[in-house]
């Protein structure tokens, strides 16, 4: 069995079990077979599936850096999974907030939408990842040729929102967001370092292949 298979076979199944598991103990605790869940349950599962979005979109950020850094080209294959469950998880946090908080009373949904800025920027996050989920797939990413990169580079305009949404939300005690703030701001240091390294070796190539007069 070559790497590829082990990957398909076997890495895959666990990654995607283990990635899982958060939502099967949501579930196994609202109904009080694996734990129970606070005195405002619908606060509690909000906050538990929003903040497992916001610990998968940083986790699939750092795939890219984690497979340059140690060689191990094989996580590239992981990067996919991982994005979409950070939309489920971002899709599950709206869900709750739609159906279990709001009861789809869509004056209350409207009203929190303008005037609750930091619904609005999680909401942006949401309808960003749903089209990066739409666009994840194989074929589409073949007919959209070079516009699928450039949207799918705005992962990180949607961490950004999310940490966003987060910090307005918690209003007093920021430690958290702060925490996922600190991880995005040295993901993004990352992204750029090796965006400007490369451009600087385009230009010494394009440089050094010019013909000498």
């Amino acid at each position: 069995m070559n790497t590829l298979q082990k990957i398909r076979f076997i890495g895959k199944p666990i990654v995607f079990l283990v990635c899982l598991t958060p939502a099967l103990l949501i579930v196994g605790d609202i109904l009080g077979l694996t734990g129970s869940l606070s005195a405002n349950p619908v606060e509690d599962i909000l906050d538990r599936f929003g903040n497992w979005a916001l610990r998968f979109i940083m986790i699939t950020l750092a795939v890219t850096p984690l497979r340059r850094l140690s060689g191990w080209n094989w996580l590239s294959r992981f990067r996919r999974m991982l994005g979409l469950f950070t939309f489920f998880y971002a899709a599950m946090h709206f869900l709750t907030w739609l159906v279990l908080d709001r009861e789809l009373r869509l004056a209350d949904i409207s009203e929190d939408l303008i005037e609750r800025p930091f619904i609005t920027l999680g909401f942006t996050a949401v309808v960003w990842l749903t089209a990066l989920a739409l666009t994840s797939f194989t074929a589409v990413r073949r007919r959209m040729g070079r516009n699928w990169q450039t949207l799918h580079y705005s992962v990180y305009a949607i961490a950004v929102l999310g940490v966003w949404h987060y910090w307005w939300q918690v209003k007093k005690d920021v430690s958290e967001p702060i925490v996922y703030a600190a991880i995005l701001t040295v993901l993004l240091g990352i992204r750029l370092l090796s965006y400007f390294r490369r451009r600087k070796t385009r230009r010494q190539t394009s440089h050094c292949a010019q013909p000498q007069s």
